[in-house]
C-alpha cells in the first residue's frame, strides 16, 4: 500500500511505527470502545494498513519498531495467518469490525486489552512473549486452540460470549503456556474448553463468572497445571470437568458456587491433584465425582459436601480439617453407588495417620453396619447379633457387660431355686455363681454343670445361658480376629 493513499489517522500510525511510538486516538481515558459507531475518519484505521506495516513496514536505524495504537476503529479484517511478525502488536482500547485472524502466525507479543472484538481466530498461534486480553470484550468465539505462548495469557476481567454458538466460546484446548493463565474476574457465556492444555505456572479463575447452564461451563479434561489452579469466590453454572487432569499444586474452590442441578457439578475422576480445597462454600448443586482421583491433601469441610458423591477408589494422604467421625460418615452415606468399602478404608487410614484410633474404629464399625445391609437375611441376622453383642469387635466391653448381666441373672435364679444333684451323695457343694459360669463359659468347667440338673423353667434358663455363652464367645473371637487381621 502506498503511503499517499493513507488517511491522516493511518499516516499518523505509519510514521509512529518505525520508532515504536504510541499512538493514542482517545479523547478521554474512560471512553468505551463499544461506542465506536460515533467515531469519525480521524480515528478510523483500515486493517490492511496495519497488516502492511507489520509485514513490510519501514525501519529506522537504532530504533525498535512496534505497532502500538489505542482508541482506533479498525475496519476490515486484520489477517495475519501464517505470518511471522517480529514486532509487538498492541491494539488497546480499539474496536474491531471483524475478528482478527492470526491462525498459525508467529508473533512477539499480542495485546488486545480493553478492546471490543467480534471474535479472534488464533489457532496454533506461536507467541514468543505474552498475550494480553485484559478486560477485552469478545462478542464471538475466542479461538486459541493449540496455541504456543512462551509467557502468560492474561484474561483478567475479560468478557467472552457468542450467542447462539454451538462451539465453545473460549477455546484453549491443547494450548501450551510457558507461564500463567491469569483470568480472575473472567466472564463467559458458553463453554470454556481447556482439554489437553498445559500451563507451566498457575491458572487463576478467582471471582470468575462462568455460565453455560445444563452443559459444560469448564471442560478441562487432561489439563496439566504445574502450579495452583485457583477458582476462589467464583460462580460456575454448568458442569466443571477435570477428568484425568494433573494439578501439581492446589485446586482451590474456596467460597465458590458450583451449580449443575440434576447432574454432576464437579467431574474430577482419575485426576491427580496436590491439594483439593472445598471450604467456605455452599454445597454443590449437583454431584461431586472424585472416582479414582489421587490427592495428597483433601481439605473438605462437611458443610460443603453435596447430597451425592462418587468416591470409588479415591485415595488421599490426609484429610483436613480434623473432624469427628460422626461428621465425616454422612459423606460416605451419600455415595451414589451405595456401599463402597474403599471409601471407608481411606477414611479409616486418614484417622490412623493422625493418631485418632477412636475415630478409626467408629468408621470401621460404620463400614460393617453398612455392609450388613448388602447381605442375605441370614447374614444380616448374624451381623446384627455381632453388632448388639460386641459391636463387631470394636466394642469388646459389651461382651463383659452381657456376661456380667447374665451371670447376675443366673446366679440369682439358681440361688433361689438350686437344681437337684444328679447323684445325691457324690455332688460337690452347690455354688450358684460358679454353676452359672459353667453354663456361660464353654471352655471353662468348675464341675458344677455336670453335677446338677435343673428342671422345668430353670432348665430352659440353663439352655439359654449355654446358647448365649456360645454366641458371645463366637462373636468375641470373630471380632478379635477381624481387629488383629486389620492391624
Amino acid at each position: 500500500m502506498e503511503i499517499d493513499n493513507l488517511t491522516a489517522a493511518e499516516e499518523r500510525v505509519w510514521r509512529a511505527f518505525p520508532r515504536g511510538e504510541f499512538v493514542d486516538f482517545r479523547e478521554a481515558a474512560d471512553e468505551d470502545p463499544a461506542d465506536a459507531a460515533g467515531w469519525g475518519p480521524e480515528r478510523t484505521v483500515r486493517a490492511g494498513v496495519l497488516r502492511a506495516l507489520l509485514l513490510d513496514g519501514a525501519r529506522e536505524d537504532g530504533e525498535i519498531p512496534s505497532l502500538s495504537v489505542a482508541g482506533a476503529r479498525i475496519t476490515g479484517r486484520l489477517d495475519l495467518q501464517y505470518a511471522t511478525i517480529d514486532h509487538p502488536v498492541r491494539l488497546r482500547h480499539c474496536h474491531f469490525e471483524e475478528a482478527p485472524r492470526c491462525y498459525a502466525a508467529r508473533l512477539r507479543e499480542l495485546n488486545l486489552s480493553e478492546s471490543v472484538l467480534p471474535g479472534l481466530v488464533a489457532h496454533a498461534v506461536h507467541v514468543d512473549g505474552v498475550v494480553r486480553l485484559t478486560r477485552a470484550r469478545c462478542h464471538g468465539t475466542l479461538r486459541l486452540g493449540g496455541a504456543r505462548i512462551t509467557g502468560s495469557l492474561y484474561l483478567e476481567g475479560a468478557e467472552v460470549a457468542a450467542p447462539g454458538a454451538e462451539e465453545p466460546v473460549l477455546q484453549l484446548n491443547q494450548a501450551v503456556l510457558g507461564a500463567d493463565l491469569w483470568a480472575p474476574g473472567l466472564r463467559t457465556r458458553g463453554q470454556i474448553r481447556l482439554n489437553g492444555a498445559s500451563v507451566a505456572g498457575s491458572l487463576n479463575l478467582s471471582e470468575a463468572r462462568l455460565g453455560n447452564p445444563g452443559h459444560a461451563a469448564l471442560d478441562a479434561e487432561t489439563l496439566t497445571v504445574e502450579g495452583d489452579m485457583l477458582v476462589r469466590e467464583a460462580e460456575v453454572r454448568g458442569w466443571t470437568g477435570l477428568r484425568g487432569a494433573r494439578i501439581a499444586g492446589r485446586l482451590d474452590l474456596s467460597y465458590t458456587r458450583l451449580a449443575h442441578p440434576g447432574g454432576t457439578a464437579l467431574r474430577a475422576g482419575s485426576s491427580t491433584i496436590g491439594e483439593l480445597w472445598l471450604r467456605k462454600a455452599p454445597p454443590m448443586e449437583g454431584a461431586l465425582n472424585l472416582r479414582r482421583a489421587q490427592l495428597d491433601v483433601l481439605l473438605l469441610e462437611p458443610a460443603s459436601v453435596p447430597r451425592t458423591v462418587l468416591l470409588g477408589d479415591l485415595t488421599y494422604t490426609s484429610l483436613v480439617p480434623h473432624e469427628p467421625a460422626e461428621r465425616r460418615l454422612p459423606m460416605l452415606r451419600r455415595e451414589r453407588d451405595g456401599y463402597v468399602p474403599h471409601a471407608y478404608e481411606q477414611l479409616t487410614a486418614a484417622y490412623r495417620r493422625v493418631g485418632d484410633d477412636h475415630a478409626a474404629r467408629l468408621v470401621q464399625l460404620a463400614k460393617q453396619r453398612r455392609h450388613r445391609h448388602t447381605l442375605p437375611w441370614y447374614g444380616r441376622l448374624w451381623g446384627l447379633v455381632q453388632d448388639i453383642t460386641v459391636g463387631y469387635g470394636f466394642r469388646p466391653l459389651r461382651a463383659a457387660g452381657w456376661l456380667l448381666s447374665l451371670l447376675a441373672l443366673g446366679s440369682l435364679a439358681f440361688a433361689l431355686h438350686p437344681p437337684r444333684p444328679l447323684k445325691a451323695g457324690e455332688a460337690p457343694p452347690f455354688h450358684p455363681v460358679f454353676y452359672t459360669l459353667d453354663l456361660l463359659l464353654p471352655v471353662i468347667s468348675f464341675g458344677q454343670d455336670s453335677a446338677f440338673a435343673p428342671r422345668g423353667g430353670y432348665q430352659v434358663l440353663a439352655y439359654v445361658l449355654v446358647l448365649t455363652g456360645w454366641i458371645l464367645a463366637t462373636t468375641v473371637i470373630a471380632g478379635v480376629t477381624r481387629t488383629v487381621s486389620r492391624q
